[in-house]
């Protein structure tokens, strides 16, 4: 079985490459800890949970019904897997059957967004329950807004929509707000720094409104493992927060590898690279019939590797591809279609950027494998995390780039095994961001005299957006006079504006193939540059800066483009350059080009 290929995997990787292998952690398996179903839960749901098999809760989902129930914030910060979606969907659910509220669910991206509301019309089927869980992003068609509005008692939506198309829209949302009684915020530990910092602000926009309609919905936090999620939670909602961190989930046991790839070069110290050390583990794994994940570090990467296991795995274009890749940019349909080929078990081996970091469901999963550390010790755990669900066995490989930081850690294993998760930060009073929401705020609802937002002197900036032009005062109140709309021009994460769309030049300029953002089309769509995707290559033949449009061509290329700069121009691999090459590379900036097969050739030219 399973079990049996994995044990072959990991002791045959043990035994023929036992110097690469530079520490190793094993995590044994562990029992689930169970309780009884709540006496007081709904009928409905007892009978939705007994159609899927579920007869006890974890413990960990016990706790969490009894701090709902006493009316508190509550953050559960338990590993992948163990049953995060229940402890939230059995409160909220109760609550909408019994009393009728409603609830707002808050996810990062819109797969999220989808296999929740998946999940709650599975229960929802399973027990004949009635509830409406919608959807609402950018998605949505305008004339089922309305539907969503007033019929939800379920909207499952993401930070942007509700600080640029609910809040400012509240009173088309008059009666969602007057019931609402949940807020539930998934992947918490993706709320920090300049993002995190806009979402807190977000969260006291959210209390002014639910203060206007009479209610004071409890907070729902979920989050991967990080140092301080009460902390983290309590800091974006301004109120206490209790935690739940022991998880009553069973798990298989669990196998970390720190791989270093050998040294090929003693004399420059050179060593082979981690993609070559990563696509020969794929390549094990995926012989063997297991399902694994390879995470990289960047969308080229994620390509490239996928190339060269398409290459061994995938040559019959009649068959089903066996490799699959998966990153952002490329369109949702085709990101859905993935998301599917992953849940039926269709696919072996996903190539992934931190994309699936988070808890997209994507079925079961044997070995995880990293190329390159990702950063941090928390987004380590998390992918590796993403094999082994559903008290399976797992192997975790980290594969060592030549990077100082992740030499540092495969040379010294104690470090990384030891070290606690990262604390995640905020600062929701940095005055230009507070500023931000205090103009969307004002937009929204006027402030009263001695009103308090954040923790600056909300006078002064009343006076500065009344200097303005956009304030007015009447009465002992802000009244916004504007004639702009606030939350339009505030983005939460700051980045700049318009995607670039990949459009197949060959299928007469209407087939567009993938997003770019703006930040990233220089380094990646300057023409001639090589573009994959789902490791296809094509060719840029114009890039349109005004459009935002990069016009390509299907092309046969052995090769892919990749930007540098002359500062950190490094041989790869084992590339030669010669010496004229090196040098006239060292004007400006430099694209390299690197041959496919057998890596003899390398060129330079600059752009």
């Amino acid at each position: 079985g399973e079990d049996g290929r994995l044990e072959r995997l990991a002791s045959g990787l043990e035994r023929r490459y036992r110097e690469r292998n530079t520490g190793q952690l094993v995590l044994p398996a562990r029992a689930g800890r169970f309780a009884d179903l709540p006496a007081e839960l709904h009928p409905g749901l007892r009978r939705a949970l007994a159609a899927r098999g579920v007869g006890r809760i974890y413990s960990h989902q016990a706790r969490a019904w009894e701090t709902a129930l006493d009316g508190r914030h509550l953050v559960i910060a338990t590993p992948t897997a163990s049953g995060k979606t229940l402890c939230y969907n059995l409160p909220v659910l109760h609550g909408v059957l019994t009393r009728g509220v409603k609830a707002l669910y808050l996810f990062p991206t819109k797969a999220l967004a989808q296999d929740q509301v998946a999940e709650l019309s599975e229960l929802n089927r399973a027990g004949g329950l009635g509830v409406k869980a919608f959807t609402f992003d950018g998605d949505t068609p305008g004339d089922a807004r309305k539907a969503v509005r007033t019929r939800g008692d379920i909207v499952v939506s993401n930070p942007d929509m509700l600080h640029q198309a609910i809040l400012p829209h509240h009173t088309k949302w008059a009666q969602f707000f007057e019931g609402l009684a949940f807020v539930v915020v998934d992947e918490l530990h993706g709320y920090r720094g300049v993002f995190g910092s806009h979402v807190a602000n977000l969260f006291r926009r959210l209390g002014r409104i639910c203060r206007f309609y009479g209610v004071s919905p409890r907070f729902f936090f979920a989050s991967a493992t990080i140092a301080n999620p009460a902390e983290l939670a309590g800091r974006l909602i301004q109120a206490p927060v209790e935690a739940i961190t022991e998880s009553g989930a069973p798990e298989g046991e669990r196998r970390l590898f720190l791989w270093n790839p050998p040294v090929i070069d003693p004399d420059l110290g050179i060593r082979a690279s981690a993609r070559s050390q990563t696509t020969r583990i794929a390549r094990a794994a995926t012989r063997l019939g297991l399902k694994s994940i390879v995470f990289a570090r960047s969308r080229l990467m994620v390509e490239v590797i996928t190339k060269y296991l398409k290459d061994v795995f995938d040559k019959d274009p009649r068959q089903p591809p066996r490799v699959l890749a998966y990153r952002g940019g490329y369109l949702p349909s085709e990101r859905r279609r993935g998301e599917r080929a992953m849940r039926a078990g269709r696919v072996d081996t996903v190539v992934s950027t931190s994309a699936l970091e988070l808890g997209v469901d994507i079925g079961a999963l044997d070995v995880a494998i990293l190329n390159g550390y990702p950063g941090t010790v928390a987004a380590t755990w998390q992918r590796l995390g993403r094999a082994g669900r559903r008290r399976r066995p797992a192997l975790g490989v980290l594969v060592a780039t030549s990077d100082p930081l992740d030499q540092y850690i495969v040379r010294h294993p104690e470090f990384f095994l030891g070290a606690s998760p990262e604390h995640a930060r905020i600062h929701p009073d940095q005055l230009l961001i507070l500023l931000d929401h205090v103009r969307c705020a004002a937009f929204e609802l006027p402030f009263a005299d001695g009103e308090s937002f954040g923790g600056e002197d909300l006078a002064e900036m009343l006076a500065y957006l009344q200097g303005e032009g956009i304030l007015q005062r009447q009465g002992g109140r802000w009244y916004w006079v504007g004639d702009s709309y606030p939350a339009n021009a505030v983005s939460l994460r700051s980045v700049a504006e318009g995607n670039f769309v990949v459009v197949d030049a060959g299928g007469g300029g209407q087939t567009v193939l993938a997003e770019v953002d703006y930040t990233s089309a220089p380094g990646t769509l300057y023409e001639g540059a090589i573009y994959m995707i789902q490791s296809r290559p094509y060719q840029v033949e114009r890039l349109d800066w005004a459009g935002r449009k990069a016009y390509v061509t299907r092309t046969r290329a052995d090769y892919y483009t990749d930007a540098i700069d002359y500062t950190r121009l490094k041989i790869l691999d084992r590339f030669e350059a010669r010496r004229g090459d090196a040098a006239e590379a060292a004007h400006g900036e430099v694209h390299l080009v690197r041959r496919y097969p057998g890596y003899k050739k390398i060129r330079y030219y600059s752009h």
